[in-house]
């Protein structure tokens, strides 16, 4: 039972910040499933890839959530989400599939110089010039490229790099939460899809596992969180935009510190 109430209390979190943010909740989600998986005595050797596989598929159902609410403002710019949602499908699928041959360690290294100058554009309102725009085809299609590989290595839903991608090119920030909530659906299909395959060839998982997503998990967290993502994304509408970037500063932050911590 308390396994249960552990998986429903992520899931309300995960589901808030997916709303308010646009986010997938990856960041939250996995530390606590490493947690959950390990106290519960899964196999160590797979809890770490147990734990993104699982964060992956809750994105699937949180973004769709996340989505339809920020669509009722009007904030989801279906033609941005369109032009990058190939590379985002041609990003996540391909480096989840090959996740387990990546080197982590440079990886988080890279991660961790993108996360922090995203915060930094965030927190210290660092604004483009006001001719800038998005790129043309070519352009979209690498940033949703190297957007989706970083969210499928990282299991995050992708907002924490595409929000900070589309205000760089002068989309306003609640737009750009909004468009982010539509780019993760492709994200996490691609990304669940991928985890998925990769874990079928795997023997010695736990029972009650699709490849490497972890069911019990996913059924409870995705449950709450979608319940959730609906609250978040009121809140968006209700807080000063600088509060916004405030809140989205820090979070990506913390996961750039707690990265740091973890190469330490």
């Amino acid at each position: 039972m308390e396994w249960l109430l552990a998986y429903l209390g992520i899931g309300v979190v995960v589901g808030f910040l997916a709303g308010l943010l646009g986010i997938g909740g990856g960041a939250v989600t996995v530390p606590l499933l490493v947690w959950a998986f390990s106290a519960q005595a899964l196999p160590g050797e797979h809890v770490i890839r147990l734990a993104l596989g699982t964060s992956m598929a809750v994105i699937f159902f949180t973004s769709l959530s996340s989505m339809r609410a920020h669509q009722k403002h009007g904030a989801v710019d279906w033609k941005i989400v369109r032009a990058m949602a190939p590379g985002i499908l041609a990003g996540s699928f391909g480096a989840a599939l090959a996740a387990a041959h990546i080197p982590t360690r440079g990886l988080a290294m890279i991660f961790t110089v993108l996360a922090f100058y995203a915060a930094g554009q965030m927190l210290f309102e660092m604004r483009p010039p006001p001719s800038r725009t998005l790129p043309g085809p070519a352009g979209i299609f690498a940033a949703g490229a190297g957007i989706g590989a970083a969210s499928s290595l990282f299991a995050a839903g992708g907002a924490f790099l595409t929000v900070p991608f589309l205000v760089w090119c002068n989309v306003p920030i609640r737009r750009a939460i909004g468009t982010a909530a539509g780019n993760g659906f492709p994200i996490a299909a691609a990304g669940t899809a991928g985890y998925v395959l990769q874990g079928l060839r795997v023997e010695g998982l736990p029972g009650a596992t699709l490849g490497y997503v972890y069911l019990p998990a996913l059924a409870l967290i995705a449950l709450a969180s979608m319940s959730l993502a609906p609250i978040g994304a009121r809140t968006a509408y209700r807080v000063p935009v600088k509060a916004l970037r405030v809140v989205f500063g820090v979070l990506i932050g913390a996961m750039a510190v707690r990265t740091l911590a973890t190469l330490w």
